[in-house]
């Protein structure tokens, strides 16, 4: 976790002061903790928690940070420290403490101060403002704080017991700096949790100490029976006691530093990113709301102790997973292996697969006829080939605009199936044929070999078939068509784009405008507005074109029943509280 925890603490003589930091670098050491020389003069010690292995002592090549008194330090000046180092935990020349993350090569670096001056002035200010003003009621608590140009701080201010004090205890907080805001409220929990029992901890060894003290020599009594001193006089000879003298703990700057490194590292490690898909697709909820449907009609049949009736006409297959042959249907495969057999079997792969063989006019026009939601018919003997095509043709529509009859001995009417599989021989009225809301696909025996190159090795070959495409209504070449079309034709004509990419352009233009749908749904049907505002939402929608407003109609009655009930029941919901009130 890009971060910076610190240890902050009020003085009584110079006010807010940094005690200890620690700091997450992913490059190499500053210089004031060089991890190339290691001293055998100073104490060392190795300690390892969570896989971090730890160097108390480093030696360093320049002098430690907040212990030089040269100008250019960016840690106060010598003369603004306690002479009991209230205001200082590290020693002079001490280097510092730095831990190594095997797992990450990433390195927690722990000083008096941050070395990078900018870091220096924000970790300042998040101490300055913690002990001053973002305090909680009774000033001792946990709190949030900041800005983008400064960070944001979770900060817990807490006192320790000290015998010699005013009121007898002394006044710290432990800081947590970061950029990220939303990251950082996410950790609250989590960093509350840690961070009071560093500070239980803390303020457990100074209440023994301060026992101790008040045992062997009771300051209140003392104190009573002092004479008036002035209390600037007071201030100047009672300087604050360092806080290992507090907790009688040489080692606790050690500790602190093990504590520290180990929040970084545990806060950035529970909390990863993760792609949301939000909330269901259109799609989704109907194919949901079918299922529930089909499981209905299941434990009806289960249920029944009447035989059931053949039905006379082919049922009408909606969604893929809700595929469900009907006796009529036995040229089909198995419904249980349907999803292994299309694939070995399918002869159109993709949409720009049957581009290609059909031709861009040709299927312009079937494309065309597939989204305004009219009858797409099929008439071939291979069965396998009407059901590879219509399951490449469903893509480019929602699943709740979808009604097929995969395959069929009898012609069905159009609001029964926009998708019609028939054989050969079947007749078809002459008003469907001349009608302006059907498409006819013929597919017949070629009459030249080699009419279409096969263009996967291991598919069936297509130099056999021959395509006729005929409508009442053929779209002309220079007719502009529905925007989503246009799109759909660029991303097949762009040989860039992979097939799966071009599949996942359809599902985004598919939610663009079911999203523009479902503005208009609610705009039309729900608040009922006149034509006029529905012309101009329309044209806000880019949509205002005749072929545009069609396809919107269309794709209406794909919305699922989920949606629907949802906004009816928030615009009755305020109608009916204030008829109650």
């Amino acid at each position: 976790m890009n971060a910076i925890v610190a240890l902050c603490h009020f003085c009584e003589l110079h006010g807010p002061r940094t005690l200890f930091c620690t700091e997450v670098l992913h490059s190499p050491l500053p210089q004031g903790a060089s991890s190339g020389d290691i001293s055998g003069q100073n104490e060392q010690a190795e300690e390892e928690e969570g896989g971090i292995q730890m160097s108390s002592r480093i030696r360093s090549h320049s002098p430690a940070e907040g212990a030089s008194a040269d100008s250019s330090s960016p840690g106060p000046k010598k003369s603004d420290m306690c002479e009991a180092s209230g205001c200082r935990s590290l020693a002079g020349g001490h280097p510092g403490y730095v831990s190594h993350d095997k797992e990450t090569s990433i390195k927690y670096v722990s000083h008096q101060h941050p070395n990078h001056p900018q870091l220096f002035s924000i970790v300042r200010q998040a101490c300055v403002r913690s002990l001053s003003c973002e305090v909680c009621p009774g000033r001792e608590g946990p709190i949030f704080f900041g800005d983008e140009q400064h960070g944001f701080v979770f900060s817990h201010t807490f006192f320790i017991k000290d015998s010699l004090a005013r009121g007898f205890q002394r006044w710290y907080s432990i800081i947590t700096i970061m950029m990220d805001r939303i990251y950082l409220i996410n950790s609250w929990p989590f960093l509350l949790g840690k961070i009071r029992g560093i500070i239980d901890e803390l303020q457990g060894k100074a209440l023994k100490v301060f026992e101790a003290e008040q045992y062997g020599c009771p300051q209140r009594a003392q104190r009573m029976n002092t004479a008036f001193t002035p209390f600037l006089h007071q201030r100047n000879g009672n300087a604050a006691r360092s806080l290992t003298s507090l907790t009688n703990d040489e080692n606790l700057w050690a500790c602190l530093h093990t504590s520290f490194a180990w929040l970084l590292k545990a806060c950035g490690s529970r909390l990863t990113e993760k792609l949301l898909e939000g909330a269901p697709t259109e799609d989704t909820l109907v194919q949901m709301e079918k299922l529930a449907d089909l499981k209905e009609e299941s434990e009806g049949w289960d249920g029944s102790e009447e035989e059931e009736k053949p039905s006379s006409q082919p049922e009408v297959v909606e969604g893929q997973e809700l595929s469900k042959c009907s006796p009529e249907t036995s040229l089909m495969p198995d419904c249980n292996s349907w999803n292994v057999a299309h694939r070995r079997l399918s002869v159109f792969r993709s949409l720009r697969h049957m581009r290609q063989v059909l031709g861009a006019s040709a299927f312009r026009m079937l494309a065309w006829h597939v989204l305004m939601g009219n009858q797409v018919i099929w008439k071939a003997r291979d069965v396998d080939l009407v059901q590879s095509a219509f399951d490449v043709l469903r893509t480019m529509l929602p699943v709740g605009c979808v009604r097929i009859i995969p395959y069929s001995d009898q012609y069905e009417e159009a609001y029964r199936c926009n998708f019609l599989g028939l054989s050969p021989h079947v007749q078809i009225p002459s008003h469907i044929l001349s009608s302006e809301f059907a498409v006819l696909v013929e597919v017949r025996a070629a009459t030249r070999s080699s009419l279409y190159p096969a263009l996967f090795d291991d598919e069936q070959s297509l130099n056999k078939y021959e395509f006729v495409v005929t409508s009442g209504s053929p779209v002309a070449a220079d007719r502009v068509g529905p925007t989503i079309l246009n799109k759909i034709e660029a991303a097949l004509t762009n040989q860039n784009l992979s097939v799966d990419v071009v599949d996942q352009c359809l599902v985004c233009l598919k939610e663009e405008w079911m999203n523009k749908v479902k503005v208009l749904f609610k705009f039309t049907k729900v608040d009922s507005r006149p034509k006029e505002d529905t012309q101009k939402l329309l044209s806000i929608l880019g949509a205002a074109e005749e072929d545009n407003v069609k396809l919107l109609k269309f794709w209406m009655t794909g919305l699922s029943k989920t949606y629907k009930s949802h906004l009816m029941s928030t615009v009755r919901s305020p109608t009916s509280s204030e008829s109650r009130n």
